[in-house]
């Protein structure tokens, strides 16, 4: 098996994942908590995001490739797959190659980044002021 072919180990899987859904409460959270505990979940959930996002974009960076690098819309054409599985397969493989989930989660991923290092220097600048 190619390298680039196989899953990350479970525990890392399960870290990202996890990742996500404690950004996603952090931030859904932050109606209900005072001015110090806000700031403690907007940084968990940026810092969340940051790790979910990236992964994501990378993840599905690496299986567009894949299809391509492999030419595997072409050899799911040219298989003696019955045809339901066949037009099943194609569907999977192609959106694969044309999702743009891979330019979203990249997008978050750099916000979240660029927004993360922004309050930092407010917050540093806040201190020292």
């Amino acid at each position: 098996m190619h390298p680039k072919a196989q899953s990350s180990p479970k525990y890392v899987r399960w870290f990202f994942f996890l990742s996500g859904i404690v950004a996603t409460v952090a931030y859904r959270i932050i109606f209900l908590l005072d001015a110090y505990w806000i700031e403690v979940a907007w940084y968990v959930g940026t810092i969340g995001f940051i790790l979910y996002f990236g992964h994501r974009a990378i993840i599905e960076h690496k299986r567009a490739k894949l299809v391509k690098e492999y030419g595997l819309v072409e050899a799911i054409e040219k298989s003696d797959v019955e045809p339901e599985k066949k037009s099943a397969l194609l569907y999977l493989i192609k959106t694969t190659m044309t999702s743009k989930a891979q330019y979203n989660s990249a997008f978050i991923f750099i916000l979240s980044v660029a927004v993360l290092v922004m309050n930092l220097a407010m917050d540093i600048w806040a201190a020292v002021a």
